[in-house]
């Protein structure tokens, strides 16, 4: 009775499971296709993708699975893809993180061109590769874009961290909705107030947004097993969203440093900062974190940030020094028992289904 809600109905999925999407070159083709090709529904993280990229990306699932997959990007916000910048601005940004260049024995990075593909050219490929569902966070597409989402059935699926987020997602003619608490790893996708200001809990979030919208909601944020799915969908959810226990599988494009860091015990203690990105994201507490902490508000913007701590990941993962690098990871860490796709959902699937069978027949 659990796997049939509205999502799997709307979707034609076997079990209420989405796996979350990581940008940065996180997610992976194989991992994408196996949630989905499993009875839930895998997603690929585009947004650090050229047009072209994106083109081969749902090719490649498509080549792996008939089954439904989501495309995600990012919508811009303000002036994320306008930002001028000279070079003294830009040596002046990145002097807090000079003494880490010098660690690592690196130079430091000089200004480029363009920090990543521009939205308009990966949206329109987006809709020429017609995915089966097309994922977003951080806003809202437009009118005419949602519109062409219809006209092509690309199904739509997108994220609020508040109740008037959700609301204004539905508002617009959006499909889905993930109600992501702040338990989750990674960025807070937040659009219509500050992530600072849109700080709430999943068990909190997701039973106002199911009372608040019509369209099938989608849990996330702090859920690792079936009793995580459990919950969600007795609060009122139609799916459950997961990201950090598929991010430890080794089909995910996390390095396996990353991998390694998320099974550790350093990995039950996470923070919100903007320390990596310029944007307020969860990850493991470690040293760059922690030396950052005092010059967030004086921290270049995304997606420079985002670019410059990139650079200086890549040194850091080549020298093995998991201190310098960002470790996006929710807070459900300690729960994570699964380094196989496969193995992780058929656990989550037998899991979820004996603590509801349990409570429906009384023997919970």
């Amino acid at each position: 009775m659990w796997k049939q809600t509205a999502l799997t109905r709307q979707l034609g999925l076997s079990v209420p499971i989405i796996q979350g999407p990581f940008g940065g070159g996180l997610s992976s083709v194989e991992l994408t296709a196996l949630v989905s090709e499993a009875g839930g529904m895998g997603s690929f993280g585009a947004h650090h993708q050229t047009a072209e990229q994106i083109m081969q990306t749902v090719r490649a699932i498509r080549e792996r699975t008939r089954q439904p997959f989501a495309i995600n990007l990012w919508i811009p916000q303000a002036d994320s893809e306008r930002l001028q910048l000279d070079e003294a601005a830009f040596a002046q940004y990145i002097q807090p993180l000079q003494p880490f260049f010098d660690e690592l024995g690196m130079a430091p990075p000089t200004l480029p061109e363009q920090f990543w593909p521009p939205y308009a050219e990966q949206v329109e490929a987006v809709l020429a590769a017609r995915p089966p569902v097309f994922s977003f966070v951080f806003g809202i597409p437009s009118p005419d874009i949602l519109q062409r989402c219809r006209e092509l059935g690309i199904q739509t699926l997108g994220a609020a961290t508040t109740v008037d987020e959700a609301v204004a997602l539905e508002q617009a003619g959006v499909d889905m909705i993930v109600a992501t608490g702040f338990e989750a790893g990674g960025h807070r996708v937040s659009f219509l107030r500050s992530a600072e200001a849109s700080l709430t809990g999943t068990f909190a979030l997701v039973p106002q947004v199911v009372d608040a919208v019509k369209v099938p909601v989608i849990a996330a944020g702090g859920i690792a097993d079936g009793r995580g799915i459990a919950a969600a969908l007795t609060l009122g959810a139609h799916g459950a969203q997961i990201g950090t226990a598929f991010l430890a599988c080794q089909q995910s494009s996390a390095s396996a440093l990353h991998r390694q860091m998320l099974f550790s015990p350093q990995a039950r203690y996470t923070g919100l900062t903007r320390a990596f990105s310029g944007r307020l994201a969860r990850g493991i507490r470690n040293r760059l974190m922690d030396a950052l902490q005092g010059y967030e508000a004086s921290l270049p913007p995304y997606p420079l940030q985002y670019w410059v701590a990139g650079t200086l990941k890549a040194a850091a993962l080549a020298q093995g020094r998991a201190d310098l690098m960002a470790l996006w990871c929710g807070q459900s860490a300690a729960l994570l028992r699964e380094t196989d796709a496969a193995a992780l959902m058929d656990s989550l699937v037998a899991q979820t289904g004996e603590i509801l069978d349990a409570r429906r027949t009384g023997n919970g």
